[in-house]
């Protein structure tokens, strides 16, 4: 038996620095400075809100971006970091297993990405509905936006619950404690983020001064703009609200130590569906990010077995800087091709400029207030969320309105692991039930019906795929056929697949129509039908007289038989 054959490890980096240039390089650098300075503040509202500390989520957005970009990645301008969709999984996993078992898992997620990519499973993940994806995305992002609520209100919570409807219940609970300063930081953060300019794709002499300051301040990402202001208000003022330094005592001004965490086959048993869970979230948030990369830029496209091994790596390291799980972000990367970036190189200087950023100015984060993270984070939910795709279900199937409505609700109420299993399972259900309403077992059509037809020659058509799901109506077939019927032909052009089950249905309608005197005639059979048929012995045991190769051919042969 050979082996399945691997995926050859070759970096889309070697590939992008043929031919490189001055103009790419500056166009690289600035690009990546810009993407590091939206992913601060990501990165450190991403991990607060996980369970953990900020600078663990700074961390895996310096340590996971080089190791995803410098030597490996399969996408031309991708960014990879912490992302938000793992926000309530990490969360989850923290609250339940703990840190060092997060830790774990992560690592074991990386071996599991890499090994995908080197099978070349990347493909498989474009095997998932839509449908899923969406009920899933906009799942999370409801507990993203749940989860923040209690830092804009500024309530005094020791830690909130992973589970969703106790979470409401002790945000109802301690809703005496609000604090109206938290409140009009993370309201005014909110708003200001919202209206502030994100496209300067305009001219700079489109019409006047005004337009002018639109293109330069939207150069400025908004994040920052609300989070040093938020930050200088809270310092200067006093303000009585919980910042990173009041919570965390502030971020270190270096990098963590290389540790790695405790590892043992007791913890790995235990962490079999959190991992699983952070390796399948990560590929579908990596390669559904490389697709919206690769409609951004004029490059070659993507190749999602390099990038899942690249995701694997990335994963792999960054615990052993306390780093938390890592995958590719759509808004960071759509920042850096906005901004300008033709390469991986754009990704190296965005984790370059964080690694300046937290070496350099580390301690100014301690007044940063975890109300204006949590606007941050509420605009993040909002626009991480397709709303609009409820306002269309009535346009679409009831079996789409139960697996995406289905996903969604038990991603909330449940966790993304249920979610997604029986959003899997509803959707293989309804495959089933709607190929074989499409299968059909019929006469031919009037127009289509051949002249000549002997007596006692039934013919039947049959459309579509004979699988485990429609056999009952081949099974159906002889209680449908009239008195006198001595040669019942099957007309298979249109027939395009069968499974053992369906040929195990026709063996079956084989040894009925025996009994009743009646012999069975295949016509036109495909490729595919006719392989499995030689393959299963079906073709020798009913001689191969009994195939034509066309429908004419089979009444012909029926004529000279006498029937």
């Amino acid at each position: 038996m050979a082996l399945p054959q691997l995926h050859p490890f070759r970096p889309r980096l070697l590939d992008a620095v043929r031919g490189y240039s001055g103009t790419q390089l500056r166009a690289d650098i600035a690009a990546g400075l810009t993407v590091g300075v939206v992913a601060l503040p990501l990165a450190m509202a991403f991990a607060i809100a996980s369970g953990v500390k900020p600078e663990q989520g700074i961390v895996t957005a310096i340590v996971a971006g080089f190791a995803s970009m410098l030597p490996l990645g399969g996408s031309q301008v991708q960014i990879g970091g912490p992302a938000g969709a793992f926000i309530v999984i990490v969360y989850g996993i923290v609250q339940r297993y703990g840190l060092t078992n997060l830790l774990i898992a992560t690592a074991l997620s990386g071996v599991l990405l890499f090994a995908m990519g080197l099978l070349r499973l990347g493909a498989l993940v474009r095997y998932i509905p839509v449908t899923i994806i969406i009920g899933f995305t906009n799942g999370i992002a409801v507990l993203i936006g749940l989860s923040q609520l209690k830092d804009l209100f500024g309530l005094k919570i020791a830690k909130l619950p992973a589970d969703f409807f106790t979470q409401i219940g002790v945000l109802l609970e301690h809703a005496s404690t609000f604090n109206p300063y938290a409140l009009a930081i993370g309201l005014a953060c909110l708003a200001l983020v919202v209206v502030w300019p994100k496209s300067y794709t305009m001219p700079l002499d489109n019409i006047g001064w005004r337009h002018r300051a639109y293109r330069l301040a939207a150069h400025v990402p908004g994040t920052i703009v609300v989070l040093v202001l938020a930050t200088l208000a809270t310092a200067v003022l006093h303000l009585p609200v919980e910042t990173i330094g009041s919570k965390f005592g502030g971020i270190p001004q270096s990098l963590p130590d290389l540790q790695l965490p405790p590892f043992s086959w007791e913890s790995a048993k235990q962490l079999v569906f959190p991992t699983l869970t952070l390796a399948m979230l990560g590929a579908i948030e990596s390669l559904l990010c490389a697709r919206v990369a690769d409609n951004l830029i004029d490059a070659p496209r993507h190749d999602p077995n390099q990038e899942l091994m690249a995701q694997g790596v990335a994963n792999m390291v960054a615990p052993a800087f306390g780093g938390i799980p890592a995958t590719g972000t759509i808004a960071r990367t759509v920042t850096n091709v906005r901004s300008g970036a033709t390469s991986p190189v754009a990704g190296m200087v965005h984790s370059a400029t964080l690694l300046v950023v937290v070496l350099a100015a580390a301690p100014l984060a301690a007044n940063v207030p975890l109300a204006a993270l949590a606007g941050i984070l509420l605009f993040v939910s909002w626009n991480m969320g397709e709303w609009r795709e409820f306002a269309r279900l009535r346009h679409f199937s009831v079996p789409y309105r139960t697996i995406m409505l289905g996903t969604f609700f038990l991603t909330v109420v449940f966790d993304l692991t249920v979610a997604v299993e029986v959003g899997l399972m509803l959707a293989c259900v309804f495959f089933i039930y709607r190929m074989s309403t499409l299968f059909r077992v019929e006469p031919p059509a009037a127009a289509d019906a051949p002249a000549g037809v002997p007596a006692g020659v039934e013919i039947r058509e049959l459309f579509g795929a004979l699988f485990f799901g429609a056999v009952g109506k081949l099974e159906a077939l002889p209680a449908q056929l009239p008195e006198g019927t001595r040669t019942l032909v099957l007309d298979l052009h249109r027939l395009i697949s069968m499974d053992t089950s369906g040929l195990e249905a026709l063996e079956q309608l084989r040894r009925v129509l025996a009994k009743r005197g009646i012999t069975l005639r295949l016509a036109a059979v495909n490729e595919q039908p006719r392989s499995l048929m030689e393959r299963a012995g079906f073709a020798a045991h009913v001689g191969e007289a009994a195939f034509s190769g066309t429908l004419a051919e089979a009444l012909s042969a029926s004529r000279a038989a006498g029937s």
